[in-house]
């Protein structure tokens, strides 16, 4: 065999080594927890045969605790590009199989170099994290490869799409990563988040938890809301990743892709004419609304399970992509909340970042009262909404359908946040408040001296929904650009995307906002 041919099976016999990661043993274990192996992951999310991978034939450099002693191709990380639907993206994949997937000054290296073509390219990089942390015997060099990967998705937001599964253990300083990203996903039962594990916080404050009930999917998706989505499984989570990103551009200076629409955008529905109940506390369910209005049916919810009182997601507008963000009657009355305006905000800041225009279906009674909301900085939460609908250059458009009262009509952007179209419904109502306080504060010397002052209540409420329990009184100052019948509502919101698609508005030249947090 001539020496170059013995060159390239060398080569191929390295790729080999370097492909089953810490060995067919590790590789069953990650089978048995129901896990898949950090290549089988990368299979799974891109195009078939579209994987290039980077740096197969790097190892770590660390001579402490005798550790060097025990070397692996890739070292722990499986890095390169792809693409998902014929689009460019960039990837890095923890493999638990080397090390635990702990991080090494190495592995942070391959991460940084992904990260870095990424943002030279202008295409979203995918993370899939499942490692057991620092590598300890690195020490601070450990420590300093995280906080470059950090660095970098600090400069990358905004400019390209990040997304991070999380398909096994992501502890101490790792999980900073995925919260400084777009959107995470969590596998139920086999992937947790938190900053200090279960034997430190028993240690420090005697509490007794374990991993999936201080950091487990259910914990991240409904009560802290560092997750966007939870999963039952990891195949789920490739699709969902699939999913997300057929909604959003490349990068910050694209749009996102055109889908063909084959849904008529003049299709009426007359149930939407009647689907605001007569009783003004009366709920209904807002997922009914959207999923008529929007095309096919398709909606990419974010957030599902946290702060339930407002809704906000993905959809399609005659093939557009848009971000949808709507009150919930159905939870809480609709009210705005610290969780919501949290939420809501920070998925409108996303849109606006990637050209992504939002359509906003407003029914909220106003923001949710009490010392646990006031004490929380429920003004600061309120401000946040305010502010990324106020600072958003996309285009806005605005359906209220029945209540939009106080400083909630404000915030849900209104027409003094540069809407652009505001359109309502004949059932709206803009107010300060609500008729009942409305008549408490205006006549309430009338009402207290009236023969019949519970008959005096009801007459009043009554003169003062005649002012305001319609969408006449804001539209003749031009704060409704026109009330729209209920069942035309999507012809309507698709003019509005076509007329607005060459809309240009820059906000001042600053070097960055101070934005309330």
């Amino acid at each position: 065999m001539s020496n170059q041919l013995e060159k390239v099976k060398e080569l191929i016999q390295l790729r080999e080594k370097a492909r089953i990661g810490g060995g067919e043993k590790r590789i069953e274990s990650q089978h048995k927890k129901g896990k898949y192996t950090a290549r089988e992951r990368i299979a799974m999310l891109l195009d078939e045969g579209s994987f290039e991978e980077f740096d197969m034939f790097v190892q770590h450099r660390c001579t402490n605790f005798g550790i060097d002693a025990t070397k692996f191709l890739g070292d722990g990380v499986v890095t390169g590009y792809g693409t998902i639907d014929g689009r460019l993206v960039y990837i890095y994949a923890q493999d638990f199989t080397v090390f635990g997937g702990a991080l090494s000054e190495s592995l942070a290296m391959k991460i940084c170099k992904v990260m870095d073509q990424a943002m030279k390219m202008g295409a979203p990089v995918i993370g899939l994290n499942d490692s057991g942390g620092a590598r300890i015997q690195e020490g601070v060099n450990a420590l300093a490869g995280y906080a470059e990967i950090f660095q970098r998705n600090i400069l990358a937001s905004g400019v390209v799409p990040q997304i991070s599964g999380i398909f096994g253990p992501c502890a101490g300083g790792a999980v900073y990563s995925p919260a400084l990203t777009d959107f995470n996903i969590m596998t139920r039962g086999t992937s947790y988040m938190f900053l200090t594990g279960p034997k430190v916080v028993k240690s420090v404050t005697g509490e007794d938890v374990t991993q999936e009930q201080l950091g487990g999917a259910s914990v991240h998706t409904t009560k802290s809301g560092v997750a966007h989505f939870a999963v039952d499984n990891e195949e789920d989570g490739l699709k969902l990743i699939r999913q997300l990103i057929s909604y959003m551009p490349q990068n910050n200076l694209e749009e996102a892709p055109l889908m063909e629409c084959n849904d008529p955008i003049d299709r009426l529905d007359d149930a939407l004419n009647d689907i605001i109940p007569d009783e003004p506390n009366k709920p209904y369910d807002m997922y009914e609304v959207i999923g008529t209005i929007i095309d096919n049916g398709e909606f990419l919810e974010v957030h599902k399970d946290y702060a339930q009182n407002i809704i906000v997601g993905f959809a399609r507008f005659n093939g557009q992509s848009v971000g949808v963000i709507a009150n919930q009657p159905k939870i809480m009355a609709g009210c705005l909340d610290s969780n919501a305006s949290r939420k809501a905000a920070r998925f409108v800041r996303f849109c606006d970042a990637f050209n992504i225009p939002l359509v906003t279906l407003v029914d909220v009674p106003g923001f949710l009262p009490g010392t646990g909301q006031e004490y929380n900085g429920v003004i600061l939460h309120g401000a946040k909404l305010l502010y990324a609908y106020g600072e958003a250059t996309v285009p806005k458009v605005t359906v209220t359908l029945r209540k939009s009262y106080g400083g909630a009509y404000c915030v849900m952007s209104s027409k003094h946040l540069r809407g652009d179209m505001n359109y309502a419904w004949p059932t709206a109502e803009i107010a300060v408040m609500g008729p009942s306080g409305a008549v408490e504060v205006i006549f309430a010397k009338e009402v207290a001296s009236a023969e019949d002052p519970a008959k005096a209540q009801i007459e009043k409420e009554e003169e003062y929904k005649k002012a305001f329990a319609n969408p006449y009184n804001a539209a003749q100052y031009g704060y409704i650009d026109d009330v729209i019948e209920p069942r035309n509502t999507r012809f309507r919101i698709i003019r509005a995307l076509q007329q607005l698609q060459t809309k240009k508005l820059t906000n001042p030249a600053k070097k960055h906002d101070n934005l309330p947090l």
